[in-house]
Parts: C-alpha cells; structure tokens; sequence
C-alpha cells in the first residue's frame, strides 16, 4: 500500500473512531440542575466523557455519525447524589448479627453491590459515611479505576465519636482527648478520604470537638456531624461543622428555639458559605406504609451483586416488619419530620438529598427516589428545587462542581433519563431509564 493511501486510511479510521465516542440525546426535557426552566427539545452532545454542547433542536447540530439516543418524551437531568449512604449495609434488621457476620464480604461483595445498585437506580454520585477505611478507599478506588461498576464514592471511612459501640471498631473510632483528635484526623486525611463524619461530639470534650474540625478543615477536609441530639447541634455549630445530618432520634416536636436562632445567625454569615443539612426523612416517614404493605420489600432490584445467601439472610431479617426494633420509635417521630424540615428551610440552611441508605429495609435501589418524593409531594418542596438539592448542591458540597452536578458544557457526563414529566410527578424516577456516568451508557 502506498504512502498516500495508508495515511488517508488511518485519518479514516481516526475520524471513525471519534465518531464513534460522540453521541448526542436528541429531543427530551432538559432539567440541567440549576433550577432553572427546563429546556423542552433539547440536545445534548457527549464526545468521550464530556459534554460539549447543550442546547434545542434546530439550533445545536448534531455531529456527523455520532450515535444519536432519542429522548423524546423524557425528562433528561444530571445523574443523581445521595449524601447520605452506607456501603457496608444493605437492609439487614440486625446490626449486631451484620457487623459480626459480614465484614469478611464487605470490600468484595457487599459494597460493590451497594456501589452498582446505586448506579442502576440513576444515583450517579454518592457520599458514604461511617465505613471501614480500608474496604471504603478500595472500592472507591476500583470504581474510580473503572474495575468495577458503581456510583462515584466519596468516603469519610470511620466515624470519629467519643467511645465505639462493642464490636464496632472497624468502622467506629473512639476519640482519647485533643491529641489523639488530631492524629485520627490525620491518619483518614493520609489515607485519603474526602471528609470526616463526626458524631455524638456531645459526649466529647469541647476541645476533641474543635480539634477535630479544625485539623480536618486544616487537611481541606469538610466535616459532617449528627444531629440527633440537641447538644451536638449547638457544639457543632460552635465548632464550625459545615454538614449536619438528620432531624434526631427522639420524639421532640420541634427543635427548640434557641438552636433555630443560632443556625439562622450561621446562615447570615455569607462570607462562611452555606450551611448545608442532610435530612435523611424517607427512611422514618414511609416505615408504617412498607410496615403496612410488605409486598414493597419484594422488588428485586436490591438483590443486584449479592449472592443467594445474602439475599435470603436479608429477606429473613425482614420478614415481620412490625416487629423491628429499630423503628419502633417511628410512629411518634413522623409528624416532627415536616416541622423540623420546614424550621431548617426556614433557617436558610442549603437542604441535601441523603437517605440513610442501607438501614433496616431501605435499600440503596430505592431510598433517594422517595427521598425526592416525600421532600416533593408531602413536603411541599418545589421539584426543580429538590433535583437540585440532589445534583447541583452536592457537587458543591464536595467540590467537585465544575466537574459534575449539571449538564451543562464542560461537565462530565453524568446524565439520566425517565419517561414521561417528573416535575409533575417526582416518583417516576423510581424506575430510571437511562442512566450514563462519564459518557457510558449503563442502563438503557
């Protein structure tokens, strides 16, 4: 072969070869993660992993031979966050009998799975809190690497608290004054982790607590502390913790006055960012439904990466929903779950989409889509403004927003479909019809 024609060949196949990384989603409703107007007929178009243009049919051209994927007739939105998750557990009723069985499976089976059910669920993104370090690097890293399939992990590895539960030190560590505040801090931050979770800060010593924001802040890490109690609200304000998590375990109706008032004194302080909270209220609020309704458990979709055993260890567990004691509070806690939703809105706190997800019957292939449904259709949460709280504001949180979080040109592509209108009604996402992360199609 001549010269001339080898290098006219190989240009061919060059060119054949960019093609085939361009697709473009060609004519469904745009709802980019801003909360702003969605963009009816819009087209999208991904060379490789990135998005390259958005914008409407006739006015963004659609690259010769890309792979064109129509959406007529979906709501197309940026891959979803949960920001509240837990790898290491899928739905098991009995943590004491999980922690001893199943931490041999945690790093090979049980987080892969938790990973990739995620993903298959259009949860793209996702925080895991209070894992072992180890197991939760690996699989962060694997999924990174593109070994294995699942939602981008960011991991915070173990809880710092100021005793561990027996039994719970692989993914609990206790705190042993300021010093050893530091030095644990250090260790996750020289491990790799993308934040710290803290908890029961109100047990510790003042001085542990702001050791431990501050020697995080120090490694540029961000720190997110419970809320269950009262006090560890008023600490962790005091200390500068930049995400509480949940509305608390008690009955109370209401947070009291006084911690309303100091969050809204953060929240006018601009200069310090937002003041973000994880609710996490699907979880409480739908308990007496799949309670009352057990044929919910029966979706198969949290079976995906377990094995037999597991799954049949996990069904057994749950096999009398009534009688689970983790939730036995739950009846008398559900109607503070709204009031203390709406004190926070009206705080001004930055409202987080997370879930709890691998708690007792809340399995990581559904929880954020109720999530977004009772924030929506009980709450009252505008929907533009609840997809934003689940894609825009978590890439915030974690840095990560001029990378992902919307569509929009530039971003990575992590992109999802569903048939039909979801802001008119928020629970179809509970069946994902395209789900790519970084260009690749995983579900279709």
């Amino acid at each position: 072969m001549k010269k001339n024609q080898l290098f006219l060949l190989l240009c061919v196949l060059s060119v054949g070869q960019v093609f085939a990384q361009t697709k473009a989603l060609v004519g469904g409703t745009l709802i980019d993660g801003y909360g702003g107007k969605p963009i009816h007929n819009s087209v999208i178009i991904i060379e490789g992993e990135t998005i390259k243009q958005v914008g409407r049919m006739g006015e963004v051209q659609v690259p010769k031979g890309a792979e064109i994927i129509s959406t007529e007739g979906m709501s197309v939105l940026p891959g979803l966050w949960d920001m509240h998750v837990h790898m290491m557990i899928n739905g098991h009723s009995d943590y004491a009998y999980w922690d001893k069985k199943y931490p041999p499976l945690f790093e090979k089976v049980i987080m892969p799975a938790s990973a990739y059910q995620l993903l298959m669920a259009g949860v793209t993104s996702a925080r895991d809190l209070g894992g072992p370090l180890q197991e939760s690097i690996a699989v962060r890293d694997a999924i990174n690497q593109g070994k294995i399939p699942g939602a981008t992990m960011y991991v915070s590895g173990p809880f710092l608290q100021h005793r561990p539960y027996p039994g719970t030190e692989q993914f609990r560590w206790g705190i042993y004054g300021e010093k050893d505040a530091r030095e644990k801090v250090q260790q996750l931050a020289k491990a790799g982790v993308d934040c710290i979770k803290l908890i029961d800060q109100d047990e510790m010593t003042k001085e542990e607590v702001f050791a431990i924001v501050d020697e995080a802040h120090r490694n540029k890490l961000k720190v997110v502390g419970h809320s269950h109690r009262p006090n560890e609200i008023r600490i962790g304000l005091e200390a500068g913790v930049d995400n509480f998590e949940h509305t608390g375990l008690s009955s109370s109706p209401s947070y009291p006055e006084d911690i309303t008032r100091a969050i809204a004194e953060r929240t006018a302080k601009m200069s310090m960012g937002p003041l973000y909270w994880t609710p996490t209220v699907e979880g409480l609020y739908n308990y007496e439904d799949v309670r009352d309704n057990p044929e919910k458990l029966d979706d198969d979709s949290w079976h995906r990466g377990l094995p037999d055993s597991v799954i049949r260890d996990i069904r057994q567990s749950i096999s009398r929903p009534g009688e689970i004691s983790y939730f036995q509070l739950t009846p008398i806690r559900k109607p503070t779950l709204e009031t203390k939703f709406k004190q926070l809105q009206k705080a001004g706190v930055v409202l987080l989409i997370g879930t709890d997800s691998g708690i007792p019957m809340k399995f990581h292939s559904q929880s954020t889509w109720n999530e977004l449904d009772i924030w929506v259709r009980v709450f009252g949460v505008d929907p533009l403004q609840a997809i934003k709280s689940a894609t825009y504001w978590p890439s915030v949180f974690m840095g990560v927003d001029r990378k992902v979080g919307t569509v929009s040109a530039g971003k990575q592509a992590d992109i999802i479909a569903v048939k039909g209108d979801v802001l008119k009604y928020i629970n179809l996402l509970q069946r994902v019809d395209l789900v790519m992360k970084k260009g690749k199609i995983y579900k279709k």
